[in-house]
């Protein structure tokens, strides 16, 4: 095949290295020659280099059953790979000699080191890889998850599956009566549902989270167990964020989180006020990109890793996991962030997740193409969420209990919603009742005016609820003192507790030094908070980020303190 029938690029997500960035690379590559039909990389394994192209093409598959559906055709100068190439997951295509010549194979670690030296070729690298990733989510490539949208093992998984960026196609058993036959014929039950579909061979039936994360690829969680420098519970921006410094500056960091990388920030399909990104950027890709930085830190991640429980075993903390695992370390940085408050009305229960969304990412917007959709909310993420929707539906209800948009949002987010003619602000609404049709599909919203106590149908096919703030701190109940709403306390309002009867000051422990606690310490010394999880923090993702390298700095003092050098 020629160049000529190569696959364009993309957007950059198939660019081109120039004659330097090559050298730089054949420094500490390998020629190898390439035959017709050879197979560099197969589904499911793990690259085992940075493949460039030098002289004929290679063709990136999905396999699937006896056909294979073409994703690129790669010539000289572009590079394959992922972004699993970088993180260590697995990928769900395949790289295939389509012309014969040759290819610059570079051994992952020596990349590494030539991205550390020169950050330009980082960035190309980095950019394409996460606009394939993209173009593959578009594209509905990857596993299979078949089920009912009624069924909260089916959102459970798809929620999973859209957090981790995982490509994936969804197939509603309810609209797809072809599948659910096949599924009877098979001697499948309803305790087999939702089934996952991996590269066209390997099923899973009714698996948890963990076993989609383990057969998707994601990097397998830490087999062992030791006592390191810092534990991040919380891979939020905050948690992001402290993995990064903390690892950067040589501390052994782990990082565990319940669903994925991101937090709530990625939940928002667009943060526009992030500095260093005129444009904005997805709170999806942040993460990605953030999550990339720590792992090239030498940060370790656990992910699916509910934590149940902190202890103290003599003079370090066990952050006990659901699963019944344990991750130790001399100090701690709570960053389990926040979520949205459940929408408490007459109908909401039965939707959720087939209707009620707590997200508007590209997977949700999917979900309501060309569709009347209602956003419940005045904040931030709900002023993001409406703009970004009206991309995507046929027209956009936004929903704020107060009577003013910018008492909770950003004035530049104000400005734009009230400039965005597809969307619609009502002030002083709250909703009232979820209405669906004869099909048990969502039709409207009951919505009432606070004011007048005027009640009306809003046609919706899709509402996205982004209200309130529940801290994520119930694991650590009567460990750590929390204020009344459930936020952790640190700094200046723990020096200000009664000696007795706080959770880490344990009895006969009061805080001797002066200038103790830090600023982002909890009641137990050694553990501190950061990002939206804390009492009085400013919820902000930048803000957040900021409390976590700052977290870092403090803990390197109280590792001084404490006479315990960097693991």
């Amino acid at each position: 095949m020629s160049p000529a029938h190569e696959t364009p690029d993309l957007y950059g997500a198939y660019p081109r290295l120039g004659p330097a960035e090559m050298a730089l690379l054949a420094a500490c590559g390998t020629r190898h020659p390439t035959l017709p039909g050879e197979v560099l990389i197969r589904e499911g394994e793990r690259w085992p280099a940075f493949y460039v192209v030098l002289d004929g093409t290679v063709a990136v598959v999905e396999p699937s059953g006896d056909e294979e559906r073409v994703h690129g055709v790669h010539g000289p100068g572009r590079f394959l790979g992922g972004l699993g190439l970088l993180t260590g997951q697995a990928g769900g295509l395949r790289a295939v000699v389509r012309d014969p010549g040759a290819v610059l194979s570079v051994p992952v670690a020596d990349l590494r080191g030539v991205v550390d030296d020169h950050p330009g070729i980082g960035d190309v690298i980095l950019r394409a890889y996460l606009i394939r990733r993209g173009v593959l989510a578009e594209l509905e490539a990857g596993l299979r998850i078949m089920g009912s949208r009624h069924s909260p093992g089916s959102r459970r998984l798809r929620e999973f599956a859209a957090r981790n960026r995982l490509p994936h196609k969804w197939i509603d058993l309810e609209d797809d009566k072809e599948a659910g036959q096949l599924l009877d014929h098979l001697g499948f039950t309803p305790a087999d549902v939702p089934v996952v579909i991996l590269r066209g061979e390997k099923v899973l039936r009714a698996p948890g989270n963990a076993e989609l994360a383990r057969a998707g690829g994601m990097p397998a969680p830490l087999a062992r167990e030791m006592v390191g420098d810092l534990v991040v519970v919380g891979a939020g921006p905050a948690g992001l964020a402290a993995a990064v410094y903390a690892a950067s500056e040589g501390l052994s960091t782990v990082v565990v989180d319940a669903v994925a990388a991101g937090g709530l920030a990625a939940a928002s399909a667009l943060i526009g006020n992030h500095f260093g990104f005129p444009a904005g950027i997805s709170g999806g890709e942040l993460a990605e990109r953030a999550a990339v930085q720590a792992r090239k830190a030498g940060a370790e991640f656990t992910v699916p890793a509910k934590a149940v429980s902190l202890d103290r075993h003599e003079r370090h903390y066990v952050i006990c996991l659901e699963d019944g695992r344990s991750v130790s370390a001399h100090t701690v940085v709570v960053a389990t962030g926040t979520r949205y408050r459940r929408l408490e009305v007459p109908g909401a229960a039965g939707f959720e997740g087939a209707g009620v969304h707590y997200a508007a990412t590209p997977a949700e917007a999917r979900l309501c193409m060309r569709a009347p959709v209602v956003v419940v909310g005045g904040g931030n993420d709900a002023g993001q969420a409406a703009i970004y929707l009206a991309r995507h539906a046929a027209r956009v209800r936004l929903l704020v209990r107060a009577g003013d948009l910018g008492r909770s949002m950003s004035r530049y987010l104000a400005d734009e919603l009230r400039r965005d003619p597809g969307v619609r602000i009502l002030l002083n609404t709250e909703v009232r009742e979820l209405v669906g049709d004869a099909g048990g599909e969502l039709r409207a919203v009951v919505a009432e005016d606070t004011r007048t106590g005027e009640r009306r149908e809003i046609e919706a096919a899709a509402v996205f609820v982004l209200i309130g703030a529940e801290p994520q701190t119930r694991w650590l109940s009567g460990e750590v003192a929390l204020d009344e709403r459930g936020f952790v306390l640190t700094g200046p309002d723990v020096a200000r507790l009664p000696a007795s009867g706080t959770a880490a000051r344990a009895p006969g422990e009061p805080w001797h030094e002066s200038g103790r606690p830090f600023p982002l310490e909890t009641s137990v010394m050694g553990v501190f908070a950061a990002g939206d999880v804390r009492a009085g923090s400013v919820k902000r993702v930048s803000s957040a980020t900021g409390e976590g390298s700052m977290a870092v700095h403090l803990i390197h003092e109280h590792l001084k303190t404490t006479g315990h050098p960097p693991a």
